[in-house]
């Protein structure tokens, strides 16, 4: 038994700036949890091409031991902490699965994002058979919500609903902000449907460990779409040439910041 559960992201943004902003957010956030011997080590970040899929592929390694709940540390052994993460981004479609070698075949993560220019009203996006479609449960973010926001996870100045746009104009982004994106036909809208698939095989705390994924992966999606949103003055102006050269940059400033300092990041300490 797996748990899907499909995160709708709403953006006042067009689909062609998100694909800039997210890979620079991608970028930015991954030097914020990275240090001290654990974080985010960048192995390949390269185009692709299969059977008529082009895009990006990348494959990460992530060391993890302090941002997994302490009952799963209690019983898993030394070095098996660490997760691949290997994405295949066909933008607007994309595909990232993270599996880890100790488990094997009995834990997997996937997500497949669609990125569509509306305000997440489409059902079934993925076009997944009716059976399986009907065990979906549709989970909406507003990243202009303070109470989707952890205290933890809070911070003034990655607040959309405090934050306004120099550049764009856009923001801040009140209580009915999608409604009145709505109703607005000359401003750029979008949402990424982010179908998140889970399995944890493991007997005694498969539906814990299910839950705690979950949880973590929409607290991972609500933080980092309103970081993306307050970051827009820094990549609006970007092209894609102006992203590869500052992955190039980021994939050597990581592996600095991973053998030194201390521990950085979203932790599971507050699970």
């Amino acid at each position: 038994m797996v748990v899907i559960k499909e995160y709708r992201v709403v953006l006042p943004c067009s689909v062609e700036e998100y694909q800039v902003g997210q890979l620079f957010s991608v970028a930015e956030a991954s030097k914020n949890e990275t240090g001290g011997g654990e974080g985010i080590e960048v192995l390949k970040n390269e185009p692709y091409e299969n059977e008529g899929e082009k895009g990006q592929y990348t494959h990460k390694i992530y060391h993890l031991k302090s941002k997994v709940p302490a009952f799963v540390k209690m019983i898993a052994p030394e070095g098996s902490l660490i997760f691949h993460e290997k994405a295949w981004n066909a933008y607007p479609y994309c595909r990232t699965i993270v599996t880890n070698e100790y488990m094997k075949d009995d834990f997997c993560i996937k997500i497949e994002t669609w990125h569509k220019p509306d305000l997440g009203t489409q059902e079934n996006v993925h076009k997944l058979d009716s059976s399986t479609w009907q065990n979906v449960t549709v989970v909406p973010i507003d990243i202009a919500d303070r109470s989707q926001v952890s205290n933890a996870d809070y911070k003034l100045d990655e607040d959309p609903a405090m934050f306004k746009s120099a550049k764009t104009g856009r923001g801040p982004l009140g209580p009915t902000w999608k409604k009145e994106l709505a109703a607005k036909t000359d401003c750029p809208k979008m949402c990424a449907y982010k179908l998140v698939t889970v399995k944890f095989k493991w007997w005694g705390l498969q539906n814990k460990v299910e839950g705690f994924i979950h949880e973590q992966e929409k607290r991972i999606f609500t933080n980092f779409h309103r970081q993306l949103f307050c970051w827009i003055d820094k990549w609006v102006e970007l092209n894609m040439d102006d992203i590869r050269r500052m992955e190039a940059e980021t994939q050597k400033e990581l592996e600095e910041l991973r053998r030194k300092g201390g521990v950085r990041g979203t932790s599971a300490a507050d699970e």
